[in-house]
């Protein structure tokens, strides 16, 4: 029987080592895991909004849309006021995501980002656009029975950063 170790890396320790070596960090990130994964949607939702808003994301709003939809649990939208912002947003949720184990399925829109789409299989779906786009598109209201948790999500987050503090 054959050793397995000169076997070539599997596409996920590929992609792994690749955004480690892009990043400059090393082995200080985690091997992504699979959707399913003892993952927690609106905590990958909390902390994706949370990256977007270091980034200066204007506009921010997390949808639950896991009733209305079966293809993901939440949408995060936001905007930025131009192609360099919006990517900037982007990259800082695929960072956030994939420090918390997770890596896109799907990106799209990153060559012109004036609309950048990224697909975290079945958690969220991150929509970052330019304004205009946004008000083009419209999808708060193609997407208006689902929940607007936004308020909610960040309150939570700002109790758990004030009590970090406090400790």
């Amino acid at each position: 029987m054959e050793s397995q170790d000169n076997a070539a890396p599997a596409p996920i320790e590929a992609e792994t080592e690749k955004l480690q070596s892009r990043s400059g960090m090393g082995d200080a990130l985690p091997r992504p895991r699979v959707r399913g994964e003892n993952l927690d949607s609106v905590e990958l939702a909390k902390g994706a909004a949370l990256a977007a808003l270091e980034r200066k994301a204007d506009d921010l709003r997390l949808l639950e849309v896991a009733k209305c939809c079966d293809f993901t649990d939440y949408f995060l939208i936001c905007s930025g006021s131009n192609e360099r912002q919006v990517q900037a947003i982007a990259d800082a949720i695929e960072e956030s995501l994939f420090r918390a184990g997770l890596k896109p399925l799907h990106i799209e829109g990153r060559a012109n980002a004036r609309w950048v789409l990224l697909d975290f299989g079945g958690h969220l779906v991150a929509h970052v656009f330019v304004d205009t786009a946004r008000r083009f598109y419209d999808l708060e209201r193609l997407w208006s029975d689902a929940p607007d948790i936004t308020e909610r999500v960040l309150a939570a987050a700002a109790s758990a950063k004030a009590a970090e503090n406090l400790a």
